[in-house]
């Protein structure tokens, strides 16, 4: 009777040993350890460096924009040809996606998560692939984290990487660049804002600090945004290989999810908030301020024209969006 306990014991203790295994496989290369405290652009560069790719891995630049041939390094797709997703007649913009089964349910949430969080805040929906759909993107586990810039038409692969590419800013970081975005350093005007010192950065990889004939839809140059790379990106020796200007003393590429004003790009691209009429709305102690203002049933939020400079000394960048979907006309 005593050998059956210790033998039913032993059996049980098996059984939960391999239940705990298996539950920590399943969190397996996802798990946010130290990798919660570092930016996009840090998670990127560890993901990403020393990738062992494949033939049938797509050209990279810029780190994680993929190209389909070297013809396409120094042209901006966006700007040659048309890259936005199409909008609908209900004025939302859905864009099919498939996510692969490789990925376990944990993996798949945090991926969930970042598509959904796009329709917060505009009038992208992303959606599971339906049958007639022409064109999608195919979330994939492939080497590293890269998309390509724009729509493409067909299947399209954004590679989030099981190991290194599961987290929320770094699945919107590669959405946006799905979406039409590029770089924030690579804007056409980053010559204003940041200085690229070239002796810094590895042989090679000159061409990641590119200049792109982007539209930037009217936003400052943020070092905030999602989509600006640390100052070290790419550096031979640890040293900066980008430096801010006028102030060298500004922090940048710290991001770990979009910004306001990557939000308000978005918008501004896929003209989800085009309000024909404006309101003026008086906050309390503050002088009168002008929204425009989307008007029918559950309209997308709506991004809007501030005519006093001082109100940007009232609220923060959350606080605006807060009070901008509390308006009513």
């Amino acid at each position: 009777m005593a050998r059956m306990s210790v033998f039913r014991f032993s059996a049980l203790a098996l059984l939960l040993l391999s239940a705990c295994c298996w539950a920590d496989n399943e969190v397996g290369p996802s798990q946010e350890d130290d990798s919660a405290e570092l930016s996009v652009s840090e998670l990127l560069e560890r993901a990403n460096s020393n990738l062992i790719r494949s033939a049938n891995d797509p050209i990279l630049t810029e780190g994680d924009i993929a190209i389909g041939s070297e013809d396409e390094r120094n042209a901006d797709p966006c700007t040659s040809q048309d890259c936005k997703w199409l909008k609908n007649s209900d004025g939302k913009v859905y864009v099919p996606y498939y996510i692969a089964n490789h990925y376990s349910d944990r993996e798949k949430a945090i991926i969930i998560r970042g598509l959904e969080s796009f329709s917060s805040f505009s009038c992208i929906y992303f959606r599971p692939t339906q049958s007639g759909d022409h064109e999608w993107l195919s979330i994939e586990s492939n080497s590293g984290c890269s998309s390509f810039v724009g729509r493409r038409g067909g299947k399209q692969v954004v590679s989030l990487a099981r190991s290194g590419c599961l987290y929320h800013g770094t699945v919107q970081h590669e959405l946006l660049h799905a979406l039409g975005f590029n770089h924030e350093h690579s804007r056409s005007d980053r010559d204003n804002h940041i200085k690229v010192l070239l002796q810094n950065v590895k042989p090679g990889k000159e061409h990641n600090f590119r200049k792109v004939a982007t539209l930037n839809q009217g936003t400052p140059y943020d070092y905030n945004s999602v989509m600006q790379y640390r100052k070290t990106a790419f550096s031979k020796n640890n040293q900066p290989t980008m430096v801010p200007i006028p102030d060298p003393n500004v922090s940048f590429g710290n991001a770990k999810e979009m910004s306001h004003n990557d939000k308000a790009r978005l918008n501004t691209l896929y003209k989800c908030c085009e309000c024909p009429h404006e309101h003026i709305i008086k906050k309390k102690h503050t002088y009168p301020h002008v929204f425009n203002i989307e008007f029918g049933a559950n309209p997308p939020m709506c991004c809007f024209t501030v005519t006093e400079g001082s109100f940007s000394d009232v609220l923060t960048d959350d606080q605006r969006l807060l009070d901008q979907q509390k308006l009513q006309p």
